[in-house]
């Protein structure tokens, strides 16, 4: 096998150059040049290198190459586990930045590059790619889909993205408006584009980055929250022709079922009209494609609404919610489940990355799929079946108290239901550990990935209660939870509030040890990475970008960027230099912060940048100023304690997902308590008439009247005075 590798590779190259010294041959062509935005002008042809030339064998003997980083895990495995070792434990104290670049932007940046030998294809924010020299940062091009930027407003967790896939020689993203465009590699011209959502009346989004494998390209889609079907389509990576699409949960029964599997998964809905409502179960994060079996699997998330009381009343598990399916990669069709949360009530999503290995377990070798999702559990699984090997709690789990191996379901803590009154659990929604990638050695059989322990207080909708029923709001989360009140809910109940924390942990996923742990000083934080070299490099909210010892946790070097990091990072090799990356800039799903910390991006900003490091490297990053996060005077207001309450519960329904539980942002959108003069004048057309739509923030006229306008500026200023006068004592 290690003489066919290296054979392979050999192959490659020669097609490489082969390819290359035909096009250069081809010196008096003419073409479409790209311009810096994505679109083209007509020009002469510089004539482009053959690159991005990758196919399933190459990624599968991804070991063969060990400079590259050639799919969203580096192979099929999703491992995450880099094999370069001229950065290790001697030598990281020399590590130094080589290059950086400014995306532009200040929203999170959660991309995965893909490096095919001497080019890095990533994103940013607003689904933006960029080709550029892996050595120098150097752009190649730069192609922008132009996603509306109202559609912030339709988007949970801001205009985010993970990354492409790069495939024979093209390049796949999803746009977060539901575009699947493929590019050419190596001009970033547009070759196809395919409008991925079944219905435009509901808010899909794509956050997540595509897989390709078998001619084929699967991507999934977001949105649960605002009332969507979740589904995963494969379309033909040459043409774009849709190939199949596998629906996650069942739709209106009285239209039929698309296929047995969702016929079955019907019987598990019970009561109720979701599909009104939407059902969820999204796949907006991790799909796997496994060669040894040729199945695809697919992470499913959560419920819409969270509440299972609302969206299936006479109860059952509503498959697939929150669970792992395995299905044909060439059609589509069902072969297994494992639901890791039947009946989800918490927002416990099963999109977190999921890794294959082969595992000895109880004596016998088996072919695995490991994944720690959002409630707590890390699982083993036989990926032949979806047989349950290993279940594990990696966090406190409130919600149950363990996992049954003889069922495979876990057992409830009947005690934290809060269908009657209000309950603190763990994990919350931003669950025990999200999507910040996990990385796994072999060798030592440890999973090294951030945990976290962050709580919410679960309390069913108002509206419920007293309606028996919750209407679906096109325009905000459907949750099925009392979120206009929950900062008063919180106040009431403070303190019972759990603390939060945030980790790096070194993980054996088939007796549940843990090797050693290292806390952060905050919950929420970047993803890991771990090298042949004995180091695991992780981003952290305080800036830091660290390499710990594999073995001890012990920190041997750390670079501080001044910008909370959420990304995975990566390492790849060109001309014998190994490099280490990372993308800069915090934000995503945290938005239950009962409270802020004074993490990087509060301080100084959120800076969404690509970092790049090397061995002697001396590149020197900016030192920006600490912000001025004073709250300044506020404007008199001649409101009613009723009307800034009002207020209260508009702001909470509607504007604390993007500026944070009571006022207090997580540093990427504006804080609202430090509005300037200008801004609260203009109030009512920023928040009616949609003046900053450009910017991301739409216009709610069609939700909010005039008079929730002045309520909620209200509550805004009230709060502020209210901060305000508890800095000073």
């Amino acid at each position: 096998m290690p003489e066919q590798n290296r054979v392979s590779k050999i192959t490659y190259k020669i097609l490489y150059v082969g390819m290359l010294s035909l096009v250069m041959g081809c010196g008096d062509s003419q073409s479409e040049a790209p311009t810096a935005d994505g679109h083209t002008d007509a020009g002469p042809r510089v004539a482009a290198p053959i690159i991005g030339q990758i196919d399933d064998a190459r990624i599968e003997n991804a070991a063969s190459e060990p400079g590259n980083w050639l799919a969203y895990g580096r192979d099929y495995s999703e491992q995450r586990f880099s094999p370069l070792e001229q950065v290790n434990r001697s030598s990281v104290g020399r590590l130094g930045l080589a290059w950086m670049k400014d995306m532009g932007s200040n929203f999170a940046q959660e991309a995965t590059p893909i490096v095919v030998d001497d080019t890095m294809f990533f994103t940013s924010s607003w689904s933006i790619v960029y080709a550029a020299d892996a050595r120098t940062g150097e752009t190649r091009w730069r192609y922008d889909p132009e996603v509306p930027r109202e559609f912030l407003r339709k988007a949970c967790c801001g205009p985010v993205n993970r990354g492409v896939a790069v495939y024979k020689g093209r390049v796949y993203v999803g746009s977060l408006d539901g575009r699947l465009i493929a590019l050419d590699a190596g001009t970033g011209q547009k070759v196809w584009e395919v409008d991925t959502v079944t219905d435009h009346g509901r808010n899909y989004s794509i956050t997540g980055a595509p897989r390709a494998a078998r001619g084929k390209v699967f991507i999934g889609n977001g949105g649960a929250e605002f009332g969507v079907r979740g589904y995963v389509t494969a379309y033909d990576a040459n043409t774009g022709q849709q190939v199949w699409r596998f629906f996650n949960v069942p739709g209106d029964p009285s239209l039929g079922f698309e296929n047995p599997a969702l016929e079955m998964a019907a019987k598990t809905w019970k009561g109720g009209e979701w599909w009104k409502i939407g059902g969820g179960g999204t796949a907006w994060n991790s799909l796997v494609f496994d060669p040894d079996f040729n199945n695809l699997y697919i992470g499913v998330g959560n419920g819409s609404p969270w509440t299972r009381v609302i969206r299936s009343p006479g109860g059952g598990d509503n498959l697939f919610l929150a669970s792992i399916v395995a299905v044909d990669a060439d059609t589509g069709a069902y072969k297994w489940h494992y639901q890791t949360t039947p009946g989800d009530n918490w927002d416990y999503t099963a999109v977190q990355d999921m890794m294959l290995a082969e595992l000895e377990v109880d004596g016998v070798m088996r072919k695995v799929l490991m994944q720690a999702p959002k409630n707590g559990f890390f699982y083993v699984l036989d990926r032949s079946d979806g047989k349950l090997l290993r279940a594990h709690p990696f966090v406190p789990t409130t919600w149950a108290t363990h996992i049954d191996m003889v069922t495979g379901r876990p057992v409830e803590n009947a005690e934290l239901d809060y269908l009657n009154e209000p309950k603190w659990i763990l994990p919350g929604p931003l669950g025990g550990h999200n999507w910040q990638s996990m990385s796994f050695d072999a060798s030592t059989r440890t999973v090294y990935f951030p945990a976290q322990e962050h709580p919410l207080i679960y309390q069913l909708s108002d509206e419920y209660k007293q309606n028996g029923f919750v209407k679906r709001n096109p325009s905000t989360m459907n949750l099925g939870l009392e979120i206009g009140r929950l900062s008063q809910i919180i106040d009431e109940n403070v303190d019972a509030m759990p603390a939060s924390a945030g980790y790096l942990k070194a993980f054996d996923p088939l007796t549940g040890e843990e090797k050693w742990v290292h806390e952060h000083l905050h919950y929420w934080n970047g993803g890991a990475l771990a090298t042949r070299g004995g180091l695991v490099f992780q981003g952290d909210a305080m800036g830091n970008f660290s390499a710990y010892h594999s073995d001890t946790g012990e920190i041997l070097w750390q670079f501080q960027t001044y910008t909370s990091i959420l990304a995975p990072p990566i390492s790849f090799e060109i001309d014998d230099r190994q490099y280490v990356s990372v993308m800069t800039g915090a934000g995503g799903g945290d938005h239950f912060n009962g409270y802020v910390n004074d993490t990087a991006t509060i301080q100084y900003g959120n800076f969404g940048r690509m970092l790049v490091f090397a061995l002697d490297a001396t590149e020197e990053i900016p030192v920006p100023e600490a912000l001025d996060r004073q709250i300044p005077i506020q404007p008199e207001i001649t409101a009613s304690a009723e009307e800034i309450q009002h207020g209260d519960v508009l702001y909470h329904g509607y504007c604390a997902p993007c500026h944070g539980i009571n006022a207090a942002s997580v540093g990427v959108m504006p804080d609202l308590r430090l509005m300037r003069p200008s801004t609260h004048q203009t109030f009512h057309q920023i928040v009616l008439d949609g003046v900053r739509s450009g910017m991301g923030m739409a216009g709610f006229s069609d939700d909010l009247t005039p008079q929730d306008a002045n309520a909620i500026h209200a509550y805004l200023i009230s709060r502020a005075n209210r901060d305000r006068q508890a800095a000073l004592e």
